[in-house]
């Protein structure tokens, strides 16, 4: 079978964390088929083309080409789209002479997937789109890129969910529920995995006692990482060894907070590490007691799996597919959005209960990138019938 990914969220060599889930998958994914790639590089309309971009070493084997494609920012919801099409339809008939692929794999349901959608039908190929979070949580609130994205998911053989909390979105918003099929990502188990909280927190300059909170995300809006800063100033008030909250993310809000946690008295407990690699990321996990979300709004960010597999648990705001992972006690807690008041009872409540890493740990297995390749691996075939598979 031959597999062709397309997608603005995929990495390269100066961004090598976007989309990084997607080339965690493909590179899975890989044992069942053969696989290579567009990755799609957006930019403003009538802005000249961006730089060249050069892949990663370890996404070399799926020979990525980097497509630039015009959007109207703002106003573009009736054109994006085809304005993307319109860019990728000859580095598409390029590609397909030298690679004749079978099916398509395309990730981000507006502009990419219907985009991919109109170039489908005229070349006459199959393809599986997957919805990864805001592209159904905030574009199905838009009327125009709402029915474009329903228009266009009408030819998908199948359209992935993140979560079942997006697969109902989509069907809500009219997608036909034949073809929608929730399947989780997966998380390293080698990566993330259980290890000493001093000796993560030691090679992280972090302190060694006490209780740590750890965020993981865009310093943006929609993360609402400000309420953490509400829900842990009583707490750092209110302990003989303060709580310490590590910020791991960039993003607008940054001066924001730094100026909120003075305000509250709290700045030398507040630690912003900045964006930080997958490596790094797995020690902040093991250095801390609880992972903590506070999103307005999420898909399942992968975090959230990551930190199973490193044996912590999770409180979170109860939203988006959070509530089908969280479940019990010794998983985590689940608060409103917007309530620092039962954000921060959910932290202290969640500090007080022993920790079961070893639960977790076993919990965080069955979101194995293996399994999750298996199940994509089974749409596209799917996909196929009845063509001839190569």
């Amino acid at each position: 079978m031959k597999v062709l990914f397309l997608s603005n969220l995929f990495p390269d060599a100066a961004a090598p964390i976007r989309g990084l889930d997607n080339a965690r998958l493909l590179a899975h994914l890989r044992a069942d088929a053969q696989i290579r790639v567009l990755a799609l590089r957006p930019r403003p309309w009538l802005w000249p083309a961006a730089r060249r971009f050069e892949p990663r070493s370890e996404d070399q084997w799926a020979s990525p080409e980097f497509v630039s494609t015009p959007y109207i920012p703002k106003l573009g919801s009736r054109w994006n789209h085809r304005l993307m099409a319109r860019a990728l339809r000859r580095p598409l008939r390029q590609l397909r002479a030298r690679f004749p692929f079978d099916v398509g794999l395309v990730s981000w349901l507006f502009p990419d997937g219907c985009a991919v959608a109109q170039l489908a039908c005229e070349l006459k190929f199959p393809f599986v789109a997957i919805a990864q979070g805001s592209d159904a949580h905030l574009y199905l609130g838009m009327a125009a890129r709402r029915d474009a994205i329903v228009r266009a998911m009408q030819h998908a053989a199948a359209v992935v969910g993140r979560s079942a909390d997006l697969v109902r979105r989509l069907a809500a918003a009219g997608v036909s529920t034949g073809r929608l099929h929730t399947i989780y990502n997966g998380v390293d188990l080698n990566l993330y995995a259980p290890a000493d909280p001093k000796e993560a927190r030691r090679e992280l300059g972090l302190p060694l006692e006490g209780p740590l909170v750890l965020f993981v995300g865009n310093l943006l809006p929609i993360k609402n990482p400000l309420l953490l800063l509400e829900a842990c100033a009583p707490l750092c008030r209110s302990r003989a060894t303060p709580v310490q909250l590590v910020m791991v993310g960039e993003g607008p809000l940054r001066a924001r907070i730094e100026r909120t946690a003075r305000r509250l008295g709290i700045a030398a407990t507040v630690h912003l590490a900045g964006r930080q690699p997958p490596e790094r990321v797995a020690r902040y996990l093991q250095a801390a007691d609880v992972l903590a979300l506070s999103s307005w709004n999420e898909g399942l960010p992968n975090v959230v799996l990551e930190a199973f597999a490193c044996g912590r648990p999770v409180v979170a705001s109860r939203v988006g597919g959070l509530p089908e992972v969280i479940t019990e006690s010794w998983a985590g807690r689940l608060v409103n959005p917007g309530d620092a008041e039962a954000f921060r009872v959910a932290l202290h409540e969640q500090l007080a209960e022993p920790p079961q890493p070893a639960r977790l740990r076993d919990y965080a297995t069955r979101f194995s990138w293996p399994e999750t390749a298996r199940a994509h691996a089974t749409l596209l075939r799917n996909a196929l019938a009845p063509q001839a598979v190569s």
